[in-house]
């Protein structure tokens, strides 16, 4: 996520400038066959562009504000599990009189949070964290999952025996969150805790499933394939007919001008193209870098920061005084 003012425009013309490169290729050709090859025939009426145009905006703003949408809810899921973690640290701490099994219970917690960030940052086929423009990006910010193993991460929350236990286990967050309920289920059977205070930790438990699963769900579940490739199909359909829909209307410009730009104002079609093409084509790549909001770009929900801040909160409801500290941006982004 970026915590800064904004994005310079230097760092978003790096970042989109491979398609820039494409769009002076796609603006060049028909220029040199019209100009220079003679080709005058080869322009396209500007109402099929115009229209063509008109429905590409849409499917573009449709994209976006649907993975807009997807960035939003996965930062809501957060934002509860912050509000439901830090509850769960106060009961298991003022619910019974054992501290043991209080540190048990928040540094399994913590561990089943690190479980979740490190299963979320995962790659996934349809995820853009891979496309080059994307990786170059990456020198700017760190992605905190991958500098760690998660064998080694969990190492510090959790006792020998049950880490053996969960490693070979494919989704460990909800192995982790089963121990936890064995563990209170323990305390209710010894005593320690009375029924109404087993059902509310347990009731904490299941929202701790429901909000896993969301997360899961934008995780494993795509933005829709079939709308994905019409928006691209129908935006660099756009930017391959846009010059050829201008020719004309630039060639006729000579018949009113002066001075030396008379005569070849038909070139100018290479640059304005570019600029419209480039709006379109950046709006596309602006939604697919916010579609999937765990997969480790810079517009992800940062959820190695909030991992971090709830292991420092939980740990300081211990009493702890040696913590981790908390994660700083990097060129104004944080995950």
């Amino acid at each position: 996520m970026h915590i800064g003012k904004s994005y310079r425009l230097s760092e978003f013309l790096i970042w989109t400038r491979r398609k820039t490169y494409a769009l002076f290729i796609l603006g060049l050709l028909p220029v040199l066959l019209y100009e220079v090859f003679g080709l005058k025939w080869l322009t396209v009426p500007w109402p099929v562009v115009a229209l063509l145009g008109t429905a590409t905006a849409f499917t573009v703003g449709f994209k976006n504000t649907q993975t807009y949408n997807r960035a939003a809810e996965g930062q809501k899921v957060w934002t509860d599990l912050l509000s439901l973690s830090r509850y769960w640290g106060i009961i298991s701490l003022d619910f019974f009189n054992n501290p043991p099994k209080s540190k048990e219970l928040i540094y399994r917690h913590i561990a089943w949070l690190t479980a979740m960030r490190y299963y979320l940052r995962e790659d996934r086929v349809w995820e853009s964290t891979s496309k080059k423009h994307n990786t170059e990006y990456q020198q700017f910010y760190s992605i905190p999952e991958r500098e760690a193993s998660l064998d080694s991460e969990l190492a510090r929350y959790l006792p020998d025996h049950e880490l053996e236990l969960i490693l070979p286990i494919k989704n460990k967050a909800t192995q982790l969150l089963a121990f936890q309920s064995r563990t209170v289920k323990a305390l209710y059977e010894n005593g320690e805790i009375v029924v109404l205070q087993l059902v509310e930790m347990e009731r904490v438990i299941k929202d701790f499933f429901l909000q896993q699963g969301k997360s899961e769900q934008l995780k494993d579940s795509p933005y829709p394939r079939q709308y994905a490739i019409i928006n691209t199909f129908f935006v660099w359909l756009f930017c391959f007919l846009l010059p050829f829909g201008i020719l004309r209307d630039f060639d006729q410009l000579n018949h009113i001008v002066a001075g030396p730009l008379r005569g070849h104002m038909v070139w100018l079609v290479i640059p304005f193209s570019m600029l419209i093409s480039w709006m379109y084509t950046s709006l596309e790549q602006v939604g697919e870098s916010t579609e999937n909001p765990f997969e480790g770009s810079a517009n992800d929900v940062p959820i190695s920061q909030m991992g971090r801040q709830l292991e420092i909160e939980l740990r300081q409801m211990l009493g702890e005084v040696d913590l981790p500290a908390e994660l700083q941006p990097q060129h104004d982004i944080i995950l």
